[in-house]
């Protein structure tokens, strides 16, 4: 059976519900892509999804994984929009649910590879890893790259920070860099030293992997 994309719709949305409630069980009335009564049936007859209660629905074993290629997809696709395209914000969720579906097996891990193996999207959610990121697969040139990736006499400008600590992320903030602005690497022994603006800081390799930018010149 071919899934169609409304049907990964409704994964997405399993998905989604699945990550905001830390439950497998999720009720129908959680979700913001509602199945149809025939819609519902042919994602049970095909073992895509279970019911778990009388208006209570969980992914199956498979289910889980075209679920998680789904959202890989549709956050990727955000990830290239808002990194490399530039799209605004307010277009990003749209147009992702456009684009999502012709980035079929294959496209995307050229896509994945492209950004350099972004953890999250734009909003801060993870995106579930492909085969090329558990193998560090590098098939083309990154747009985007932590700036520990710079050589020194190399400039960029910061994409996003990709930071689950607060305290660190408040450190970045103050010393300005936020997406837009531009960083040339002075040097990177012992620790990365770079120059944002009219000023100069030094950052440990672990920050410095986490301050993701788009390469400008050698």
């Amino acid at each position: 059976m071919q899934i169609t994309e409304q049907m990964e719709e409704i994964l997405e949305a399993l998905w989604v519900a699945r990550e905001e409630k830390n439950t497998d069980c999720l009720k129908l009335a959680w979700l913001r892509e509602m199945p149809d009564t025939r819609m519902l049936k042919e994602l049970i007859d095909e073992r895509i999804v279970e019911r778990c209660g009388a208006e209570e629905i969980k992914m199956t074993t498979r289910g889980a994984q075209l679920a998680s290629d789904a959202v890989r997809r549709h956050r990727l696709a955000e990830r290239l929009l808002t990194d490399v395209l530039a799209v605004r914000k307010e277009m990003i969720h749209e147009t992702a649910c456009q684009f999502e579906h012709h980035l079929h097996r294959g496209i995307d891990q050229n896509v994945c590879t492209l950004l350099g193996h972004p953890k999250t999207c734009p909003h801060g959610r993870p995106i579930p890893p492909g085969r090329c990121c558990e193998e560090g697969v590098r098939i083309a040139p990154q747009a985007v790259s932590p700036v520990s990736h710079l050589k020194p006499g190399q400039t960029g400008q910061v994409a996003y920070l990709s930071t689950t600590d607060p305290k660190r992320a408040q450190l970045m903030l103050s010393m300005g860099i936020v997406p837009g602005t531009h960083v040339k690497l002075l040097s990177n022994f012992p620790s990365l030293f770079f120059e944002l603006g009219e000023s100069q800081f030094a950052v440990d390799k672990e920050m410095a992997k986490e301050i993701y930018v788009r390469i400008e010149s050698a």
